[in-house]
């Protein structure tokens, strides 16, 4: 049975990991807390003893604003400090960044993953510069452009804001949402994703997008699933633009695909027995 080193096990990825691929392989995780305050040698010294097959690292600071204004340890260091175990170790490194390389960028429609990249937040820099040095020091690594995901609660996992939620919260309280109807990105069912992580682990080393496409804007997007949800919503209309749709041909090629996000809600109610 394969080893596998999860990262951020107690988190919104890493604890869906963890639930669904219990029985399928031989999970282990550091210590509670651990990765908060472990130097590289001590993270090198932990990988060394657990020896998996496998490193897939979940754990990081989602937040933008807070990425702003403090050091993103989780975001680039880590992985850097896995990447140079992973590749003493021969074990295969699976990580996560995320769309946000994308902010800033002019060119309309679906972003393919070569395109040249200069993140406008904080946390888009630090994702781009941990994907260029984890490539460095072990090009064998899988690095995943995740989308914004969501779920609802359930399974006694943790939940985390989501657009999901905010539609189904402004929908109970009444209040007013705000989109932009020249914001593009795609929305990712998380259970989904997990479950495409296993083939994930045995991908050729290199950047991937990874999540689901959306050719609609968001404002679309949001009354697609409050209809889908069977909600009335006040959808308010922002002009404010930002282009984060990914183009997923190239994991495609692989065998491995997404729902589309609209999809994606369908399959997310389904299997929640809301549908």
């Amino acid at each position: 049975m394969k080893k596998i080193l999860v990262t951020g096990a107690g988190g919104f990825v890493g604890s869906r990991v963890m639930q669904q691929w219990t029985g399928r392989y031989d999970l282990c995780t550091f210590p509670k807390g651990f990765l908060t305050v472990a130097g590289e040698n001590a993270v090198r010294q932990a990988v060394l003893q657990q020896r998996p097959d496998v490193i897939l690292h979940t754990a990081a600071i989602s937040d933008t604003g807070y990425c702003a204004d403090h050091p993103y340890r989780a975001n680039v260091e880590l992985p850097v400090w896995l990447a140079r175990a992973a590749a003493e170790t021969g074990a295969k490194l699976v990580a996560f960044s995320s769309d946000q390389v994308y902010a800033g960028i002019e060119q309309s429609g679906p972003l393919p993953e070569n395109i040249p990249l200069q993140p406008a937040n904080v946390y888009g820099q630090g994702k781009l510069e941990m994907e260029q040095r984890v490539q460095v020091l072990c090009p064998s690594a899988v690095l995943l452009r995740a989308t914004w995901m969501y779920d609802l609660p359930g399974y006694r996992l943790p939940i985390r804001g989501n657009l999901l939620l905010n539609l189904l919260r402004a929908a109970q309280r009444g209040e007013s949402v705000r989109f932009s109807v020249q914001d593009f990105r795609g929305i990712t069912y998380v259970r989904q994703a997990v479950a495409l992580l296993e083939p994930a682990l045995t991908l050729p080393g290199g950047v991937y997008n990874f999540g689901s496409e959306n050719a609609e804007n968001m404002v679309l997007t949001a009354r697609q699933f409050a209809e889908t949800l069977g909600i009335t919503v006040d959808i308010q209309e922002a002009d404010w633009a930002r282009n984060l749709a990914m183009d997923c041909s190239k994991l495609r090629a692989q065998g491995i695909v997404f729902d589309t996000t609209q999809a994606g809600l369908t399959r997310c109610l389904r299997d929640y027995g809301l549908l």
